[in-house]
């Protein structure tokens, strides 16, 4: 397969995402409502990411305790609990891009069509009110970003621990682990925050649409 550039690639998906929106308003699915399913689908991934993280955080608090019996299964659990938060990460930052996709594509239509407005008076509260809804979407796309930056640290620590759990599966590694443990559950318990926040302002935006 034939390298291909970024930006024609972008454009390419831009373009299979054009014809989607058009294939979905010729029957009467329209930017908006698929801009509000999209936020309750970054919604969802992220009160799934929050559960995803919470409970690798008690498997290694699991191992933080162990006291004897098969070190290498735990060390399995371990290691599972990461690649389920890596999956569930990819999911929110694949949500998020896709919420941004459709929002561009609906503030570009909406600021195209106020040209077609022969009532100044209409033109104008519309104009507003497009101007109001990306202030709002704004403040929720960079809570959402925001949330999504705090998972990789977490992530990185997270693959740490299961590197050296690997390595080392003895009760050093296990002590050694335990000694960082409390750093771990901080990031862990400030990302929940984060994506707490993120899920209240989508909730917020999706009042405002509908």
């Amino acid at each position: 397969m034939k390298f291909v550039p970024a930006i024609l690639l972008a454009l390419l998906i831009s373009g299979c995402e054009s014809t989607y929106y058009n294939a979905m308003e010729k029957v009467g699915y329209h930017k908006r409502e698929i801009l509000v399913d999209r936020v309750a689908d970054a919604q969802s991934s992220q009160q799934e990411a929050q559960q995803q993280f919470s409970s690798a955080l008690e498997e290694l608090q699991v191992l933080t305790q162990f006291d004897g019996g098969d070190l290498e299964e735990v060390y399995d659990q371990v290691s599972s609990q990461y690649k389920k938060s890596v999956s569930s990460a990819e999911e929110v930052s694949s949500r998020i891009d896709k919420v941004a996709s459709v929002a561009d594509a609906l503030f570009e239509e909406w600021q195209q069509e106020l040209s077609e407005y022969q009532s100044d008076s209409l033109r104008k509260q519309s104009e507003q009110r497009l101007k109001d809804t990306q202030v709002q979407y704004q403040q929720m796309l960079t809570t959402m970003r925001r949330a999504e930056s705090s998972m990789e640290p977490v992530l990185r620590r997270l693959k740490d621990n299961e590197l050296y759990l690997k390595h080392n599966l003895n009760a050093q590694a296990v002590g050694a682990i335990g000694n960082e443990f409390t750093q771990l559950e901080g990031e862990i318990e400030a990302l929940i925050s984060e994506m707490q926040a993120a899920i209240d302002e989508s909730k917020r935006f999706i009042s405002t649409l509908n």
